[in-house]
């Protein structure tokens, strides 16, 4: 387990105002990035118990200190390959506020690279591809010894109402609108 309380700064300084810290991680040969504000800690993956009728992404349910955290295998949620669980795979426990609450949700991740400051400056808005594309899921951009750094809006990416319609989606043939089935007509 990583505690990352030793790795905020001092509140109200000049220095905190103008960068923010990010816990960096891999899935796959990508690295991404959430704040740390949001992590409630980080534990060896251990594995979920299923559940049934979940989507892909959602692994199952593990036992936290006697309560039941639902894990999300986020490269799945990001519509990228799962990878092989290995000894660096864990569990990062963030908190998301929905609907005036806070959940608790762990997410698979294959490995924790480090908590970084990154400047304001160095963090550029998410970039614009269009309608079809989805960019609702980043938060940012951040340049980090020349290369960017996804930043992930976990709210966003773990707003898994959006999942049943997404499933839907993705099984029915192209050009067929995702919704509720037309009942049959009546008899007259």
């Amino acid at each position: 387990m990583v505690d990352l309380s030793a790795v905020s700064g001092p509140e109200g300084s000049a220095h905190s105002m103008k960068t923010q810290q990010y816990l960096t991680f891999s899935l796959g040969r990508r690295v991404y990035a959430i704040g740390i504000l949001a992590i409630k800690e980080i534990i060896e993956y251990t594995e979920p118990t299923e559940l049934p009728m979940m989507p892909a992404c959602l692994r199952g349910v593990i036992n936290l200190r006697g309560a039941a955290v639902p894990v999300a295998d986020l490269a799945t949620r990001l519509h990228k390959p799962s990878a092989e669980i290995t000894k660096r795979t864990c569990i990062v426990v963030v908190e998301v506020e929905r609907e005036e609450r806070t959940h608790v949700i762990g997410v698979q991740v294959d490995e924790v690279n480090a908590v970084l400051e990154i400047p304001e400056s160095d963090i550029e808005s998410a970039p614009s591809f269009g309608t079809n594309i989805r960019s609702d899921f980043i938060a940012g951009m951040a340049r980090v010894d020349g290369n960017f750094v996804v930043l992930l809006d976990t709210a966003r990416v773990l707003a898994f109402d959006d999942l049943a319609l997404q499933e839907l989606e993705l099984t029915l043939p192209a050009n067929t609108p995702a919704t509720a089935p037309t009942p049959p007509p009546a008899f007259a």
